[in-house]
């Protein structure tokens, strides 16, 4: 598909369509997997369509940043060999040692291990602050020295929601750049840079790639002088996926607006469950009108997604045991595939902050809702929950 029509389509045809034209020769609809490490040369620098070595460029490579550029309405995408090598590839493009980093209170346990165990270490200063506190995160700024603000919205695993307007216009007043990790929310559901980010980030592992069969991440770009640099870093740094990864993330982007419309009516489902059920003192969810951050995420969202987490009743061990018993649910770290999964966070995903001022309650049980049968899904957390 032509760029120009890439950019009046729907949302659906662009992750079908765009980034691959059906191949000249074959007439092939769907990019083949290009395993090869380099490329014939027409003479010395003499190169077909600019590929040389498949670190730098690969052709199936090439068709998903495409498509995750069109999706998010970048200007350039780039795929990672997971979601944490995209975002210690974007901070050595942006920063230097001595600079400085506002991240969310309650990011991901993996990002804050990124910024704490190995960014420090490289002299990269970092302060939490909550995404839905603009105040806050302003005060947590440091003029002349912070270079991003980083945001989750929503977070993970407590759903919090940072106004991405606001904050971008914030981030530039400081002279920093706004960077949205909207993994959580998925391009289907929104799309930051069409709001004032600078950047978009993705653990495509989960709602992009969709099936729980590969690992990935990606970043989109808004300005293409940041993704020349972005671009340079991505081959000299190198952490890229190989063409079958490619491939496969490739192919689930291209059911992702089906498959988030099923994820939100199943969440839905078993939202209106749980905040009747007497075990469960607290259920955290975007969509719920008592939710803080509810007004803004309907304002930036189409829809409020597939994660859902709530707290129970007895404390630690009655939310270990709910994990425990779940049958329908797997017990599994990661999110945004085709199954259904519960996981302990503190035991779990967010095991790494824990004794930090990013430590989660000990009674919270987060659900990645996937796109079984809702009747199911309720049934199984009913009997998980117990009398």
């Amino acid at each position: 598909m032509s760029q120009e029509h890439a950019e009046k389509a729907g949302f659906e045809t662009r992750a079908i369509h765009a980034g691959y034209e059906p191949d000249p020769t074959t007439g092939a609809v769907i990019p083949p997997i290009y395993a090869t490490s380099t490329y014939k040369q027409d003479g010395v620098g003499g190169l077909r369509g600019g590929y040389e070595y498949s670190r730098s460029a690969n052709p199936t490579r090439t068709a998903l940043e495409g498509a995750l550029a069109a999706v998010e309405e970048g200007e350039r995408g780039f795929a990672f060999a997971s979601g944490l090598a995209s975002e210690d590839t974007l901070l050595r493009t942006v920063c230097r040692p001595g600079d400085h980093v506002v991240i969310p209170d309650d990011a991901y346990g993996g990002t804050h291990r990124l910024f704490d165990k190995v960014e420090q270490a490289w002299g990269l200063a970092h302060s939490p602050a909550p995404v839905s506190d603009v105040d806050a995160v302003r005060a947590a700024i440091r003029p002349g020295e912070t270079k991003i603000v980083w945001v989750e919205t929503p977070t993970n695993p407590l759903l919090n929601i940072g106004d991405i307007e606001a904050l971008a216009g914030l981030a530039h007043e400081a002279g920093a750049i706004l960077v949205v990790d909207n993994t959580f929310a998925s391009p289907y559901l929104q799309q930051p840079l069409t709001l004032g980010a600078d950047v978009v980030m993705h653990s495509t592992t989960k709602y992009v790639g969709g099936h729980s069969d590969v690992v990935g991440g990606a970043l989109v770009v808004r300005d293409l002088d940041l993704a020349e640099r972005v671009a340079y870093h991505q081959n000299a740094l190198g952490a890229v996926p190989g063409p079958f990864d490619a491939f496969l993330t490739h192919r689930g982007l291209k059911t992702l607006g089906v498959r988030m419309d099923r994820h939100c009516d199943n969440a839905e489902a078993v939202v209106d469950f749980l905040t009747g059920h007497p075990a469960v003192t607290q259920v955290i969810y975007p969509g719920l009108a008592e939710h803080p951050g509810h007004e803004v995420a309907a304002r930036q969202m189409t829809r409020f997604g597939g994660m859902v987490s709530f707290r129970v009743s007895g404390g630690e061990q009655h939310a270990l045991e709910v994990c425990d018993r779940a049958r329908v649910f797997t017990l599994g770290e990661s999110l945004g595939g085709v199954e259904s999964l519960i996981e302990h966070p503190g035991r779990m995903t967010h095991a790494s902050v824990a004794g930090t001022d990013l430590e989660v309650p000990a009674d919270l049980i987060r659900l990645s809702v996937g796109i079984e049968t809702a009747t199911d899904l309720v049934a199984d957390l009913e009997q998980a929950l117990g009398d």
